[in-house]
């Protein structure tokens, strides 16, 4: 079996300790190669499984391949028309990401809510605006947070909210269990009930078709005028016009976002300029703990891959997630 490594952004090249594993697991008579994006194709010939990101010239380059390991929790950019129809499986560390993604979000919500941006931002000006400060700060106790998709980051937020003393509802496009946090999970058609009785809404769904823009003006105007969205997910669930109208006609009470729907957002986008936005550059997903954790999941699925087990994290490819 050959096994092609392709690090990137979230996994940084493996450790002599991550490569031992790695070949342990997969066998005496395999063959692991680390390599770049650029030169992977060089090795994909006779490649059965890839642990990194495949664009189409590389599968092309990869007519063996029975595998990919993503290194991504969102695998929107591996669904083009050839691999989606592929035989090939894909996994990848949902349900792994939840926990800093959550962090990052309350992070975001609390710059807004406690106006820690505002004071950031103005420096030691900040005490001659005391006044108008501490009339705009909210206290999250007794809020309703709703979370679209209760998947891992859905739940890790839930357990956050419940610590901050908030209220928490949750719907999900599948029947998904509840959670100490969420007894009992909406489904998709409570979309618009979710936005008019929640003080927070977070996005935690994936991006597919169906999600794709469903923030958008209908959804916007479901929503309190004082609540605030969250998304540290996908960019690209949101519809950025209705945002923009929604938050400078004061029909939305803030933003607190780690994605865009264009990325990089260029310097143009009103979004820059509203002063109850706050974002940061898609940089919720990084963790010290991220490599490690899907690695061991790589491993993991190695030995089960030898067993003919199934493995862990797989993606439905018809579905996006």
């Amino acid at each position: 079996m050959k096994i092609l490594i392709i690090p990137g952004l979230t996994l940084p090249e493996p450790s002599a300790v991550d490569l031992r594993r790695i070949r342990d697991a997969a066998g005496r008579d395999a063959e692991v190669i680390v390599t770049t994006p650029r030169h992977a194709h060089e090795h994909a010939e006779n490649a059965a499984v890839i642990l990194g990101f495949v664009p189409p010239a590389l599968f092309q380059a990869a007519p063996k391949l029975r595998w990919v390991h993503a290194i991504a929790s969102g695998v929107d950019a591996f669904l083009y028309p050839e691999f989606a129809a592929s035989n090939v499986v894909l996994t990848s560390e949902k349900g792994l990401v939840g926990e800093h993604l959550a962090d990052h979000a309350f992070g975001l919500l609390l710059m807004l809510t406690r106006q820690l941006a505002t004071a950031l931002k103005l420096g030691p000006e900040a005490w001659n605006h005391r006044s108008e400060m501490r009339a705009k700060e909210i206290e999250l106790t007794g809020l309703t947070l709703g979370i679209v998709g209760f998947g891992g980051t859905g739940r890790a937020m839930a357990r956050r909210a419940a610590a901050f003393g908030m209220y928490c509802r949750a719907i999900d496009r599948d029947p998904v269990a509840g959670s100490a946090e969420v007894v009992s999970v909406g489904r998709a058609s409570d979309f618009h009930g979710l936005l008019a009785a929640s003080d927070v809404v977070a996005i935690c769904v994936p991006l597919t078709r169906e999600t794709q823009g469903m923030f958008d003006a209908a959804a916007f105007a479901r929503m309190k005028s004082s609540a605030i969205l969250v998304n540290v997910t996908r960019g690209e669930v949101m519809d950025e016009q209705a945002l923009v109208d929604a938050l400078e006609q004061r029909r939305l009470g803030g933003a607190a976002l780690d994605v865009a729907p264009r990325e990089p957002l260029p310097p143009d986008s009103r979004l820059w300029h509203i002063d109850n936005v706050v974002m940061t550059p898609h940089t919720a997903g990084a963790s010290q703990y991220r490599a490690a954790r899907n690695i061991d999941r790589f491993v993991t699925n190695l030995l089960r891959l030898r067993s003919d087990e199934p493995l862990e994290g797989i993606i439905d490819k018809t579905l996006g997630y």
